[in-house]
């Protein structure tokens, strides 16, 4: 199944910023292209909320702790293939339509990227 794949490579990807081998931004650029598995979106957002917590997290290191756990959790989660938690997908619907995962550079993708841009 090719979300499977999908997955763990994502969760390759939480696995190195957990890591410090590679930055949040590096990570979701790598994100597979156009993905529209609910598990890959809310850990996009679980990245991007990680990144934009970093001066929250310095600060505190039982946020810390508990976002670094968060995050470990969805890691194992996605590189054993399974959905995330419903929960945790919902709670990313809330405040988002879609993740803003890249789609790929040729003319297909320009397309789509420019009907998510006008959120159709």
């Amino acid at each position: 199944m090719e979300n499977v794949e999908e997955r763990r490579h994502v969760s390759g990807l939480i696995k190195k910023v957990l890591l410090s081998e590679i930055v949040v931004r590096d990570a979701i650029n790598a994100f597979p292209f156009g993905s529209e598995d609910e598990s890959i979106k809310a850990a996009y957002h679980a990245l991007v909320h990680y990144e934009a917590d970093e001066d929250l997290r310095q600060k505190d290191d039982l946020y810390k702790e508990e976002q670094d756990d968060y995050l470990l959790m969805i890691c194992n989660t996605l590189e054993k293939g399974e959905d995330l938690p419903i929960n945790i997908i919902n709670s990313y619907k809330e405040y988002y339509k879609t993740a803003n995962i890249k789609n790929e550079d040729n003319f297909m993708g320009k397309v789509k990227s420019f009907f998510k841009m006008l959120n159709v």
